[in-house]
């Protein structure tokens, strides 16, 4: 399993707002510019966050994203799950997988799963409160 940038970049983002969040709004590309993101990738992860209520977003002078919560809200298992789709290490254990035909046999079936339960239960467990610390 790997995170990929989508997932990463979210987070940086959402840090980001929590970290500077007296300044209110903020622009992107002030964000981009602090955390050395493209503006462009930026923009295409922002629609995300903003239309699943991560963050409120103003258009215009003055406009930009500020968080939607306080930052010991946001769960950073819940941001991976948003913007990775999900967690699992291995195919069968994705939503909607179709049953494997040998998952009553499979020797490495509960490893697998105790494995994906463990990487949840760890980012459930951080917020973005304890990662401003």
């Amino acid at each position: 399993m790997m995170i990929s940038t989508r997932g990463r970049y979210a987070l940086r983002i959402l840090l980001d707002l929590a970290e500077n969040q007296k300044d209110g709004y903020i622009a992107m590309k002030t964000v981009a510019k602090r955390q050395e993101l493209s503006l462009k990738y930026i923009e295409r992860i922002m629609p995300v966050l903003s239309k699943n209520h991560y963050v409120e977003g103003v258009q215009g002078k003055g406009g930009g994203y500020r968080l939607a919560r306080e930052p010991k809200d946001y769960r950073i298992g819940d941001i991976l799950r948003l913007t990775e789709g999900n967690l699992t290490p291995v195919a069968c254990l994705e939503c909607n997988a179709k049953t494997c035909n040998r998952a009553d046999t499979c020797k490495t079936l509960p490893m697998w799963k105790e494995f994906h339960q463990m990487v949840n239960d760890y980012f459930d467990n951080i917020t973005l409160l304890e990662l401003m610390k």
